[in-house]
């Protein structure tokens, strides 16, 4: 992998607890939408994240993160950034990247921060016109947390092949939308998966979970792609 200097050229709050950085890489780098960078604290102490964007965008490194106060992991990464002004980082890792070759239709599920992933591969595929049509499922626990949806409803109105669906776990009274576990929405509009390209990222539990029930409905296990199921 490539280890590269890069310049922190934005680090702002989405919304409470997440945080939308803009590194500019200080030489030109490589990695396939769906792939994740690692922050270099030391030598021994390397942080995966999620990139954001697709590499048809030169010259940018977008990370999507969640840090709460007690989540110190992701803390001192923005705490670093923040003092220094840069960072080094390694990439690209993962093997869950997009399968462009592939000419089935894609199912993209998030949880949470997850959405980075899922957001990479769609712009990948917006950026190159594909035809493919492509469900993203965005589930969070709580509405506040969509923050790029009125982004992702822009892109869905301009774009025919997408078709995108927030749900929210623990909706208020105002909320309209689907409700639940992500998964399992994904499951209540699919009569079979055994077609479908899935890609999955959040928490370990939710893509072991996910994977399980989704074989029920056909998927084909190797065309279900998630860093997560490396470790699970």
């Amino acid at each position: 992998m490539q280890r590269i200097k890069c310049r922190v050229a934005e680090l702002r709050e989405y919304v409470d607890t997440i945080w939308h950085v803009a590194l500019t890489p200080l030489q030109e780098v490589n990695f396939k939408p769906g792939q994740y960078l690692l922050v270099v604290m030391s030598d021994s102490d390397k942080r995966p994240f999620s990139i954001a964007n697709s590499p048809t965008r030169d010259g940018v490194l977008e990370l999507q993160i969640g840090a709460t106060p007690e989540n110190a992991y992701a803390g001192q990464v923005l705490a670093r950034m923040r003092e220094q002004g840069e960072i080094e980082v390694e990439l690209a890792a993962g093997k869950a990247f997009l399968r462009d070759s592939s000419p089935r239709p894609l199912i993209l599920m998030a949880g949470g921060t997850g959405f980075s992933y899922a957001r990479s591969i769609l712009e990948s595929l917006i950026a190159n016109g594909s035809k493919r049509p492509v469900f993203l499922y965005w589930g969070v626990r709580q509405a506040h947390w969509l923050y790029e949806q009125a982004e992702m409803e822009r892109w869905a109105a301009s774009y025919e092949p997408l078709t995108f669906i927030p749900v929210v776990q623990e909706p208020e009274a105002d909320w309209a939308g689907r409700t639940g576990l992500v998964h399992k929405a994904i499951m209540d509009d699919f009569v079979s998966l055994h077609d479908y390209d899935i890609y999955v990222a959040g928490r370990f539990e939710m893509a072991g979970a996910a994977r399980e029930e989704f074989k029920l409905l056909g998927a084909e296990p190797e065309r279900i792609f998630g860093d997560a199921y490396e470790f699970i």
